[in-house]
């Protein structure tokens, strides 16, 4: 496995790009599309093989974008802000769909289930994470992160920091990460707490689960680490470790073979998750990097696989993936 680097665009937006998302291909739009969210609060949407832009900047927000998901139809995509909403748009004009309100605190990452129905974001200082509908976007239900047993209590009150959420890829598990490092794994189908995942001890910014084996989670820590977990059986697989500084992405190949991760070491590396070895470091960004994203199977004509990583340096790179 590797990666070639194949297109670096500098200056892709006015200030730090801190969000990356894949749209999936779509009945009206053969290939995928490569959506990025910038601290100029603008979300640009990219074509897959030379970075051209495909659409208007979609303006909206009143301060940075921190975090994107796209439905997996397609069609419509999420962006969150630090103003603490949520903006659903539609992809292709940009057009505003609902606006998601997440009182009292901002939201970080977000993410929609396998099937679509549902969009979870993790609800920073509320300590939980939120959940809507996705056909009249109403809220469905917020789940608390329980305080891990035997942990000291909080001095500042407030308990968890949510930062990071994940589907499974059967949409039955449903994980979070917080600032503290407490990973908390629900049972996403009844909406109910199972257990904590431990390992880590300080923020969990990026998390993802295998799309090949719906317990496994991978995640992402300030400790520099790479922890896979059996998210289901509570227990630590491994432990992947090259980073020199902070780990803030993390996403897993379509095949499920590789794991992607951007660090403020301001490297991409590629790992095999079957030795557990990076194989692979790329030094294209000048900055750290806040984003790595594979491009999703599907769509006309697409043979070859597709990485690209977003940055505090204002560029985006686009890497062959094989």
């Amino acid at each position: 496995m590797k990666l070639a680097g194949l297109k670096s665009v500098d200056g892709a937006h006015e200030d730090s790009i801190w969000a990356a998302a894949w749209v999936p291909a779509a009945d009206h739009r053969p290939t995928a599309l490569l959506l990025t969210g910038s601290l100029d609060e603008t979300v640009r949407l990219w074509r897959p093989d030379d970075l051209a832009s495909a659409a208007v900047p979609a303006r909206g927000h009143a301060l940075g974008v921190v975090s994107l998901a796209a439905h997996p139809a397609g069609a419509v995509a999420a962006a969150v802000s630090l103003d603490s909403y949520v903006r659903v748009f539609d992809v292709d004009s940009g057009a505003s769909i609902a606006t998601l309100e997440a009182p009292p605190s901002e939201v970080w990452g977000i993410q929609f289930h396998p099937k679509g129905n549902a969009l979870a974001a993790a609800g920073g200082g509320s300590g939980s994470v939120k959940l809507w509908e996705t056909e009249k976007w109403k809220p469905i239900t917020s789940l608390p992160v329980p305080r891990p047993e035997g942990a000291r209590p909080d001095k500042t009150g407030s308990g968890k920091f949510v930062l990071s959420v994940a589907w499974s890829p059967d949409g039955k598990l449903l994980a979070c990460g917080s600032m503290d490092g407490t990973i908390a794994v629900y049972d996403a189908v009844r909406m109910k707490f199972l257990h904590h995942l431990e390992g880590h001890h300080m923020p969990v910014r990026s998390m993802v689960f295998s799309p090949v084996d719906p317990h496994v989670l991978f995640t992402a820590c300030d400790d520099c680490h790479i922890h896979i977990y059996d998210a289901k059986e509570k227990s630590l697989i491994g432990a992947m470790s090259g980073h020199a500084s902070w780990v803030l992405s993390i996403d897993v190949s379509p095949d499920g073979m590789a794991v992607a991760t951007g660090s403020s070491d301001r490297t991409v590396r590629l790992w095999d998750i079957n030795t557990r070895a990076s194989v692979q470091t790329m030094s294209n960004h000048n900055d750290q990097v806040w984003a790595v994203a594979f491009r999703p199977p599907g769509g006309t004509g697409v043979r070859a696989g597709r990485l690209a990583s977003v940055s505090d340096d204002k560029s985006i790179t686009l890497y062959d993936y094989s």
